[in-house]
């Protein structure tokens, strides 16, 4: 009998077919897998960035004197609820406003970027009878994969100015 070495055609072929079908099922899981991890990844961050901006927004309108609050807009090409001024009780004046796609924060002569991610932004006031609460909304939206992208809405109602 006649001892053999190595492996027949039939053997390396069907062997070339099972790990072919392994890398295409492979590579669809992983591509599948890599778009859900940058979705949730976006989606978190619009999460966190959204709650700190609006931690900032209502803890320095809660210091507004209300008699001095203005709601405009920065351009027109903003929508016109999109600004607000007032000065703090502190006597510090202060303005939230959209710049295109930035949240700028106004404090004195000092201008900071708040968001890069800004899409809406708005003030109104929610009662007509109480000029002491106002309303906060705002949609942030980042890139995700393809062109693709994650919006996330967030609003704030009443938040109560205290002076």
């Amino acid at each position: 009998m006649v001892k053999k070495n190595g492996f027949s055609l039939l053997e390396a072929m069907i062997t070339l077919a099972i790990v072919g079908t392994l890398i295409s099922v492979g590579a669809g899981i992983t591509i599948e897998a890599n778009r859900y991890f940058m979705l949730s990844n976006a989606k978190v961050q619009l999460q966190e960035e959204g709650r700190s901006i609006l931690y900032v927004i209502t803890r320095n309108l809660r210091q507004a004197q209300s008699s001095t609050i203005t709601l405009s807009r920065y351009s027109s090409s903003q929508p016109y609820y999109s600004q607000i001024s007032f000065t703090t009780s502190q006597g510090t004046t202060m303005s939230f406003f959209q710049n295109g796609n930035l949240l700028e924060m106004q404090s004195g002569n000092m201008t900071k970027v708040l968001s890069k991610d800004l899409i809406y932004l708005a003030f109104t006031f929610p009662r007509s009878d109480d000029m002491n609460i106002i309303s906060v909304s705002v949609t942030f939206q980042s890139g995700i994969y393809q062109g693709g992208s994650k919006a996330l809405h967030m609003a704030s109602e009443e938040v109560e100015v205290m002076n």
